[in-house]
């Protein structure tokens, strides 16, 4: 769509300079309404100045949504009921946000009639994939605007002079360089560039916003019990809560207790690497508690089964695959695995570390009377091993004959 027929486009709005910048530069260039909507995932910004500086600039429409409980209900959960890490260490805090704000800003752009939608995503990053392949999923004839891949504001200084030209306020910290870039949502934060760029220097303690250093985590350990239903988290202490609560609970203590800090270097979707450092406390805590209720609760197979799709989902919401029709299939799977997963979990919380040291659930698969070293009265006949054994071993004892010269069984 040629730049002179958007007439009104959605911009997911910060608030932040490079944001604000895009939001004058959507207004001049494609000379165009502009309908702000900033999501509020949990990331511990006011955000009514947000919507101030939308009004400062004109913005006639502006959406500032509390979407919390839906980021933890609809997203945040479904992801953990699949043990959910990427390359074996993240825990999707980032990718796992930007469906739910992609969706709502199509729904907006449908409310508004608007043309188009925009984002601040960089040519660099995965945010951009995140964003459109979103936006396409939803409406597939959607025009999209990414300001990044279209200006030549190309260098921190070129978009500091095009914010003083057009009167927007620069934070005083944003004239100098910053020290790194920040996301953060309910579930984590994430911190890259400047000072993080060389993989083999350790990161600045600065770095860290969410949790304190283990060193400095209580010497006594803090013991909590959590309640799953469906495979959900649903109780902390036996004192039921809503999703977005129970998540904001976990933080408190992952915080406390300095866990669920990771410096990673990961491989991005459009074929860099890059180095983030994470900090998910609450998720931390989440994973173990429902890996361990799955423990008691899963047959074997199935929980298997789980582990081997878990990469392969893992990497879907990584790329931006929310709505694919496999992430969907995939879902589906993982959803009907936890029908039996309820129970409590009691977990021990100590210097960065989670243990689970306790798993009660009236769907327990767990037999004490099948598993005992005493007289298990008949419950497992020892015998039974010696045909199970020499089958498992057939084929191998096959092969192995076949490898000696006129051998046989």
């Amino acid at each position: 769509m040629p730049k002179r027929d958007v007439k009104k486009v959605v911009l997911a709005y910060s608030g932040g300079l490079d944001t604000s910048v895009i939001l004058r530069w959507l207004q001049t260039t494609y000379g165009c309404e502009v309908v702000t909507f900033t999501a509020d995932l949990g990331q511990g910004e006011e955000l009514e100045p947000a919507r101030k500086k939308a009004e400062m600039f004109g913005v006639k429409q502006i959406f500032v949504d509390d979407l919390r409980e839906e980021f933890v209900r609809d997203f945040v959960f479904p992801m953990f009921r699949a043990n959910t890490v990427y390359e074996g260490q993240y825990l999707l805090g980032t990718s796992i946000a930007r469906p739910l704000i992609a969706q709502r800003q199509i729904q907006i752009a449908e409310e508004v009639g608007a043309d188009a939608v925009a984002h601040g995503a960089t040519g660099k990053g995965n945010d951009q994939v995140r964003f459109e392949i979103a936006y396409y999923a939803l409406k597939p004839d959607v025009t999209v605007i990414a300001p990044w891949r279209e200006w030549d504001l190309t260098s921190r200084t070129k978009l500091l002079e095009f914010a003083e030209l057009n009167q927007i306020p620069i934070a005083r910290d944003k004239r100098g360089d910053a020290p790194f870039s920040v996301d953060a949502n309910l579930l984590h934060s994430s911190s890259e560039g400047k000072v993080l760029e060389d993989p083999a220097d350790e990161a600045p303690e600065l770095v860290y916003q969410r949790t304190i250093r283990p060193e400095d985590a209580p010497d006594k350990a803090t013991v909590i019990s959590m309640d799953f239903e469906r495979g959900d988290a649903v109780a902390i202490d036996g004192v039921k809560m809503s999703p977005a609560t129970l998540l904001a609970k976990l933080n408190e203590l992952g915080k406390a207790n300095g866990i669920g800090r990771l410096d990673l270097v990961e491989n991005r979707f459009v074929g860099m690497k890059s180095r983030g450092v994470y900090e998910t406390p609450g998720g931390t805590i989440l994973l173990q508690a429902h890996r361990g209720i799955e423990s008691i609760t899963l047959d074997r197979e199935a929980a298997h089964l789980k582990d081997q799709l878990m990469p392969r989902y893992a990497e879907l919401i990584y790329n931006g695959f929310w709505f694919s029709p496999e992430r969907r299939m995939l879902q589906a799977a993982i959803d009907v695995s936890q029908n039996s997963v309820s129970g409590r979990v009691r977990l021990k919380l100590y210097k960065g570390n989670v243990s689970v040291i306790g798993r009660e659930s009236p769907n327990s698969l767990y037999s004490a009377r099948v598993v005992t070293f005493e007289d298990d009265q008949g419950a497992y006949d020892q015998v039974d091993a010696q045909g199970f054994i020499k089958l498992q071993a057939l084929r191998l004892r096959l092969g192995a004959a076949v490898g000696r010269k006129g051998g046989t069984l």
